[in-house]
């Protein structure tokens, strides 16, 4: 018993003055703690999953602070879209004015400030054959305008990514709001807050009556 003492006791002493040697580089137990391995950011690796670091997210993933979009990206998509998809953001002041300041930043450089296609680029002809909102044969409509902003179309690249998704219906009040002035169309009165109380008390209406409560005595 003595003798395992005395053992124990020198392996110590001899892990201290190791450890704590400030004339060398001492010794590292468990170093992958303080030295990551290097791996190449797109390299083959067998240790993981899918054979690569940039590890692909798991079927029916959805990224933090992302909705699902309903509409898929096809023509009959982009058709279902125009047709049902309205904006569900009340027509105020404050939500037309941060869509024309989102507008300006994303889409004035190619659609013009007035959305007659006459933007910046197009003048400089780096891009051409940019539409008017108001052109003949032209069915915009608020569903369309998301959908396509979303998903992008032609030559206009999506632009899911800039915004999110209460941007983008307040981009759509603006395009809108462009379309009826290049129309010659009055100014649409904004939504005051006594119409949206009487819209969600409409809304609150409709919802008891297609789910009445029932009770039982």
């Amino acid at each position: 018993m003595k003798t395992i003492k005395i053992a124990v006791a020198l392996i110590a002493a001899t892990l201290s003055v190791g450890c704590f040697n400030k004339d060398s580089r001492n010794y590292e137990f468990f170093p992958d703690m303080y030295e990551s391995v290097g791996y190449e950011t797109y390299g083959e690796y067998e240790a993981f999953g899918n054979g690569q670091q940039a590890q692909i997210p798991v079927e029916g993933t959805i990224a933090r602070g992302w909705k699902p979009y309903a509409y898929p990206n096809t023509t009959e998509g982009f058709a279902q879209a125009k047709e049902e998809l309205k904006n569900p953001l009340p027509y105020t002041e404050d939500n037309l004015n941060k869509g024309k300041e989102l507008y300006t930043i994303y889409c004035a450089i190619c659609h013009g400030d007035k959305g007659d296609g006459k933007g910046n680029l197009v003048k400089r002809e780096k891009i051409l054959g940019i539409p008017s909102y108001d052109d003949m044969g032209r069915a915009i409509t608020e569903g369309g305008v998301y959908h396509v902003s979303y998903y992008g179309l032609n030559t206009m690249g999506s632009y899911a990514a800039q915004t999110n998704e209460e941007e983008r219906w307040q981009i759509t009040h603006y395009v809108m709001d462009l379309k009826a002035q290049l129309e010659g169309k009055p100014k649409r009165a904004f939504e005051t807050k006594a119409s949206l109380k009487e819209q969600k008390e409409i809304i609150s209406e409709v919802t008891v009556q297609e789910n009445p409560v029932t009770t039982t005595h």
